[in-house]
């Protein structure tokens, strides 16, 4: 198994950027489900 260390130091950013949008979308979803939660218990 050969693995090119340019090609994957290149794609670390890239997927940086796919883990702090995956951790983005999980803070908005947790926040409305708080929201909501507030809304409908009074």
């Amino acid at each position: 198994m050969n693995i090119n260390f340019e090609a994957f130091l290149k794609s670390l950013p890239i997927m940086g950027f796919g883990m702090i949008g995956i951790f983005v979308v999980i803070v908005i979803i947790f926040l409305l489900i708080l929201g909501l939660n507030k809304v409908f218990n009074n």
